[in-house]
């Protein structure tokens, strides 16, 4: 089994959060908090801000670790880092990379325009604007998730 760090951004702004689309027509249309894998010695919130550009086009800065959470898939087991992330700059655009990953499309959205699609992180449904409330200091362990998707 193989095993792989990556990172993602949680970015507010507006009361609504930054996700992307990753859509591949009678396979899968789910959102998701920008993220991917750490490359090389890169560290994980290096990671979060490269991905979150590459994806959406937006220069993000990633603050406080907020998850981790652990995925597995038949051959891959994950660990991600979510890190709360504050927008810098940049326009919204998904570039031709972020195509290459079934990415079709980058948005703000709602709480309200999250019921009824499935998002990953699935803590960004309900636990999320509970944890924000409480202002959560520690970073909150996620357990482990069997991917549904890859």
């Amino acid at each position: 089994m193989q095993h792989r760090i990556s990172a993602g951004v949680i970015v507010e702004h507006n009361e609504r959060i930054l996700l992307v689309r990753h859509q591949r027509p009678g396979r899968y249309d789910f959102w998701v908090a920008p993220g991917g894998g750490v490359k090389g010695t890169e560290q994980p919130h290096e990671a979060a801000a490269r991905e979150a550009n590459e994806e959406t086009g937006l220069l993000v800065e990633p603050a406080e670790l907020l998850y981790i959470e652990e995925l597995v898939q038949p051959e891959l087991r994950q660990c991600k880092f979510w890190f709360r992330g504050h927008l810098r700059g940049g326009a919204l655009s998904v570039s031709s990379p972020a195509a290459a990953e079934h990415i079709v499309e980058a948005a703000w959205l709602s709480r309200t325009e999250l019921a009824g699609k499935q998002v990953f992180p699935p803590v960004l449904i309900e636990r999320y604007w509970a944890d924000r409330l409480a202002r959560t200091a520690t970073p909150v362990h996620l357990g482990l998730r069997h991917m549904e998707f890859w």
